[in-house]
């Protein structure tokens, strides 16, 4: 419920503070007074958007605070959801500043717009005489059906709904990602065969590299290794081999051995020679006995080296382990792509298995609406027939839509006909603009008696009705401000004169300037003012003589 609101250099308001009663507010005021302006204040704590036009003064910032109990509506859960902290007692702010920053504030607490948004429909419903056009829509016809049915079943329908819409796109995003894989798939799956076919290991570039050197010398190397064995031990019986020169040298000192002490170590040394250059020369033979030319071979060497360039020429790299890395990188690749079709395959036998249970949900949604139609029809009539339209009818048409959508499968349809024996049409063809407005306010009237919103403003709902009408437009929100706070722009003494608290807007010249200020009247203002609307200014007698029997 709406209990203070405080504007402040808003519009044509300079500074305003009221405080709202229960039950029936009604404000009144000659068009252009700035009634509307009220609203317009209170859009902004719903987190409409503003700018400097609304300052009256530039130089100051523009405040608009409101309070509301909104205890017993169970808001809790909300605002543990945006983490801000909950009192029965709101108190919302918004700040325009000169520099056109907006700020804004929840309990004290700076907040967001889209927290004040998402709050909004569970404190206020604002309605204007332009949103009466909504009630043609089928969105908003839909919605309204919905408010008499069961609504743990649109529930579970949306819940599944988002479920299907998530794996579709799930969907869509896999299988264009497996079609953008199957344009590289095969020359990948060609390129990994053609590395795995070479079977490369780590250091074999290294080693046929060096064997390939040695083959291509291995000539150079024998020649010159049956140079070594040529010197050092000669052929057939030379005696001028490096062997037979050392046995020579060897034998001399044998014979003057015991002549001098130094000639034993020479002796020694000579044999220590000789054993050495034995070694070398067999070292020779067993190194000349293996290095055999093999032209097959060097031709098998020269092949394989070949194709490890030429593969790493076309990965552009330059060695065997960076090939192998690109081998294990396309195998991963290649093993993703299986996978992504076992994927695919997954999840179409989700999306199949979450249509499925979507569709018997609409079904279930379906079946409800169908049932609160009725319920709906039966509550509207009595209530068109109080505000002058006895004779209307109304039907609520169900029928499948074309495809399934965030409210089922339905396509609602309210169709309507004022006159007796007249022809059952959509509303947007056949209801007049006072009709609309009275059937709105049926609408309304019916709506608010299932719901928990402590509070509705109605702007000019009354617009194209008068007379008895009027007094049963009145009665009709007398009877709804029995259970909630109801606020109505009106310029109808019938309607004023049901309301529990009456405010007044009216314009003045200050200096150059013109406000708006508001005022609650007091009983004999509001007789006075009733008489106004019902006469002139100032009133008749016979005026403040039917205003007294109005308010009675």
């Amino acid at each position: 419920m709406l209990k203070t609101l405080h504007i402040e250099n808003y519009a044509l308001i300079q500074q305003t503070d009221i405080t709202f009663d229960a039950g029936l507010v009604v404000i009144t005021g000659e068009t252009g007074a700035g009634k509307s302006i009220l609203l317009g204040a209170l859009g902004l704590l719903l987190g409409q958007r503003a700018d400097t036009q609304v300052l009256s003064d530039k130089e100051r910032k523009c405040v608009v605070e409101a309070s509301f109990d909104i205890s017993g509506l169970g808001l809790q859960p909300f605002f543990e959801q945006y983490d801000a902290d909950y009192d029965d007692h709101l108190i919302l702010r918004r700040e325009i500043l000169p520099s056109a920053k907006s700020r804004a504030f929840v309990n004290d607490s700076p907040a967001n717009l889209q927290f004040l948004k998402e709050l909004g429909p569970h404190i206020l419903d604002i309605h204007s005489q332009y949103q009466t056009l909504t009630l043609t829509e089928s969105l908003f016809q839909t919605q309204l059906l919905d408010s008499f049915s069961d609504g743990t079943l649109l529930a579970k329908y949306q819940n599944l709904y988002r479920q299907y819409g998530s794996l579709k796109r799930q969907l869509e995003q896999l299988t264009a990602q497996d079609a953008e894989n199957n344009k590289v798939l095969d020359y990948n799956r060609f390129l990994f065969d053609e590395l795995h076919t070479a079977n490369l290991q780590p250091d074999e570039q290294q080693e046929l590299e060096e064997e390939a050197h040695l083959l291509e010398h291995t000539g150079a190397i024998k020649e010159a290794l049956g140079t070594v064995a040529a010197v050092c031990d000669g052929s057939g019986d030379s005696d001028d081999s490096a062997v037979a020169r050392l046995v020579t040298a060897r034998a001399a000192l044998a014979h003057v051995i015991s002549f001098h002490a130094d000639i034993q170590t020479l002796h020694q040394r000579l044999d220590s020679t000789l054993i050495e250059l034995q070694d070398i020369l067999s070292d020779v033979a067993s190194l000349d006995d293996r290095l055999q030319f093999s032209p097959q071979r060097q031709q098998q060497v020269s092949e394989r080296l070949d194709l490890i360039y030429r593969l790493e020429k076309k990965h552009g790299v330059d060695s065997v382990p960076a090939l192998l890395d690109i081998q294990q990188q396309l195998d991963l690749q290649l093993q993703a792509a299986e996978g992504l079709d076992d994927r695919i395959r997954q999840v179409m036998e989700q999306v199949d298995n979450v249509f499925a249970q979507m569709q018997q949900a609409a079904d279930k949604v379906t079946a409800a609406r169908t049932k609160a139609a009725r319920q709906l029809e039966k509550q509207l009539l009595p209530v068109l027939a109080q505000v002058g339209m006895a004779s209307a009818k109304i039907v609520v048409e169900i029928t499948a839509a074309a495809d399934f959508n965030s409210l089922g499968h339905d396509n609602v349809r309210l169709l309507f006909n004022a006159n007796q024996g007249g022809t059952l049409r959509p509303l947007a063809e056949v209801a007049s603009g006072g009709e609309l407005s009275r059937l709105m306010l049926a609408v309304k009237s019916v709506v608010t008696q299932r719901s928990l919103l402590p509070t509705i403003i109605f702007d000019e709902i009354d617009s194209g009705v008068s007379g008895d009408i009027s007094v049963a437009v009145g009665e009709i929100m007398r009877r709804m401000a029995q259970h909630m706070q109801v606020i109505a722009i009106s310029h109808l003494p019938q309607i004023a004169a049901k309301a529990r608290q009456h405010l007044k807007v009216a314009k003045a010249l200050e200096g150059d300037r013109t406000i708006s200020r508001i005022r609650q009247l007091d009983p004999d203002q509001r007789v006075t003012e009733i008489a106004v609307m019902l006469s002139s200014n100032p009133p008749t007698q016979a005026a403040l003589q039917t205003a007294r029997e109005l308010m009675d």
